[in-house]
């Protein structure tokens, strides 16, 4: 069985949602790992467009350097060339990306334009005074002392307004997969794992 290949042959295409403070970035790398496919984070797409020097990553540098924020249609662009490569062919689980029902829209017509769709939205549910806790003491860790809480609050407000919506999109499909948040790495993992196999998504077998 090739990498990022359930047990149909279908490739397994993921998307992880969950506030800031939720695990979600150390979540998303595991799963891609466990399932053998690219973990896609936008940060990563913009750093790596930016260091190719392409077009694409030229507009997004001038952009960041004028502290504005890149564009739904600039974004979209940027992602669909990172999943129109090579290693996302079999698969992938998108981070960050879309971030808002816009963005919903220019993924549903490009991955359709493929005759594809994403098999599973991975919700990672966590309090609000636990992402807030969580991220105030990566703040003291980190010694991000602009990291304050009214911030973080912040952050996660516009989480709420803007991101939350787009699970109510894919709730619709019926895609969407609610995991508790809260515990040890290693059981949100397995949460987590435990709900895609029940949608009959395979991790590929050892070799």
């Amino acid at each position: 069985m090739t990498l990022g290949q359930v047990q149909n042959g279908a490739a397994v295409r993921l998307l992880i949602v969950g506030p800031q403070g939720s695990g979600k970035g150390t979540q998303g790398v595991r799963i891609a790992e466990a399932f053998g496919i690219p973990a896609i984070s936008t940060g990563d797409v913009f750093r790596a467009a930016v260091a190719d020097g392409s077009d694409l990553g030229r507009q997004v540098k001038s952009i960041i350097e004028a502290g504005d924020l890149v564009s739904d249609e600039l974004t979209s662009a940027v992602v669909r060339d990172r999943l129109s490569q090579a290693d996302a062919a079999g698969g992938f689980l998108l981070d960050g990306y879309p971030r808002n029902v816009s963005q919903v829209a220019h993924l549903d017509e490009f991955l359709e334009g493929r005759d594809e769709s994403l098999d599973a939205v991975i919700e990672l549910s966590v309090p609000r005074d636990e992402s807030i806790s969580r991220l105030s003491l990566r703040a003291q860790e980190q010694g991000r002392t602009d990291d304050t809480e009214e911030v973080i609050a912040n952050r996660l407000a516009i989480y709420e307004r803007e991101t939350a919506p787009i699970l109510g999109v894919y709730r619709t499909r019926g895609i969407v997969d609610e995991i508790d948040g809260v515990g040890t790495p290693d059981e949100i993992t397995a949460r987590i794992i435990a709900a895609l196999e029940a949608r009959g998504l395979a991790r590929p077998a050892a070799a």
